[in-house]
Formats: structure tokens, sequence, C-alpha cells
């Protein structure tokens, strides 16, 4: 993936990229919630998001209901750029998946959301 977001001009390790595509793709939540789902801890994350900050790509913002808490948030430039790397997602999943015919890939994709679904039962 990173080759693929170099080839295309994005600057971004691919820790940078997960995290951009959750927000993208899930929406503002706490740095927490964003850490779980990229498999980061606590201090991993808050470099990255002091980066990604650092860049313009992304704000942290007062949670709505707990004032003690944050919530991060994609800004215009971060979501122009998710927008500039969803090609490049496509293109690395398509070339993964190359050697699967359409019916394996839909076998892929089940037995890995049952996998993933039994790790978070487990948590």
């Amino acid at each position: 993936m990173e080759a693929e977001l170099q080839a295309s001009g994005v600057d971004l390790r691919f820790t940078q990229f997960l995290i951009l595509k959750r927000l993208a793709m899930m929406g503002p939540m706490s740095a927490s919630e964003l850490a779980r789902s990229v498999e980061l801890d606590g201090g991993a994350m808050t470099r990255q998001l002091d980066q990604l900050e650092g860049r313009g790509l992304l704000r942290r913002q007062p949670h709505e209901q707990d004032r003690r808490a944050l919530r991060i948030e994609l800004t215009a430039a971060g979501d122009a750029l998710w927008r500039q790397m969803t090609p490049c997602n496509d293109r690395v999943l398509e070339a993964a998946q190359r050697a699967l015919n359409p019916t394996e890939r839909e076998q892929l994709r089940d037995y890995l959301d049952r996998v993933l679904q039994a790790l978070r039962d487990k948590s």
C-alpha cells in the first residue's frame, strides 16, 4: 500500500493511511476508539495524531457530551486526501485478489468477516 501511495504522490505511512481511512469510513471518534480500530497503543496513536494534525489532515475537537474527552475528525484537507487515496486502496485490494474468482472473493470476505466477528466477541 505504501508503494502505491508513493507512486500516486501521497506521502503517508500505512498506519497513517489506516487512520484516515477509519475516520473517513466511520466518522469522528475518540482517540482510544481509533487506536483500537487500527491496533495501536495510546502512545503510538498520539504520535500519529500529532503528525497528521500538524499536516492539517485531522483535528481534535471537544466531545459534545464529555468536556474531558476529545473527538478526532478529518479536516477538509484530510477528506480530500482520502478521496485521492481511494483509487490506491482499490488497486491494492484488486491486486491482492487477482488470483481469486468472484465466488472465491466472496468466500474470502465471508471468512474474514467471521474471523473478525469472533475476535470482537472474544474481547
